[in-house]
């Protein structure tokens, strides 16, 4: 079976809250053939478990990295959703921010319009502001 997979299915297999829901999803993960986490999917997940859960940067990096190793998901670009992680987690920035300079620098468009001066901690990007 091939599906999309929604950001609660993650949090409960992550957060084991509440238990019959993530037994559920824990299993349902492990049987899967294919589900596929979108972008914006994973970005809704690092601010649930950062947010709600008060789960440091680090735990979220690690967890969110963990889900990306199972076999039963696939993403649509492995390469940048990595980057954001490494973004997330060493330049203490929003996921959309980190998600925007990866992008950034993938694609080859080294600059990026905003006013977010917090941009100008990744070195490998030139922030334009207008």
């Amino acid at each position: 079976m091939r599906a999309l997979v929604d950001t609660n299915i993650l949090v409960r297999h992550l957060t084991g809250d509440p238990p019959a829901q993530a037994r559920r999803a824990t299993a349902f993960l492990r049987q899967a053939d294919e589900l596929i986490l979108t972008d914006l999917i994973l970005a809704e997940l690092v601010y649930v478990l950062e947010s709600y859960y008060e789960r440091p940067r680090g735990d979220v990096t690690k967890l969110s990295r963990s889900l990306l190793a199972l076999d039963s998901i696939a993403v649509a670009d492995h390469d940048l959703l990595l980057r954001s992680l490494d973004l997330y987690e060493s330049e203490r920035l929003d996921f959309a921010e980190v998600y925007l300079a990866a992008t950034a620098e993938i694609s080859g468009i080294d600059k990026v319009v905003s006013f977010d001066r917090g941009l100008d901690r990744v070195p490998t990007i030139k922030r334009i502001q207008p």
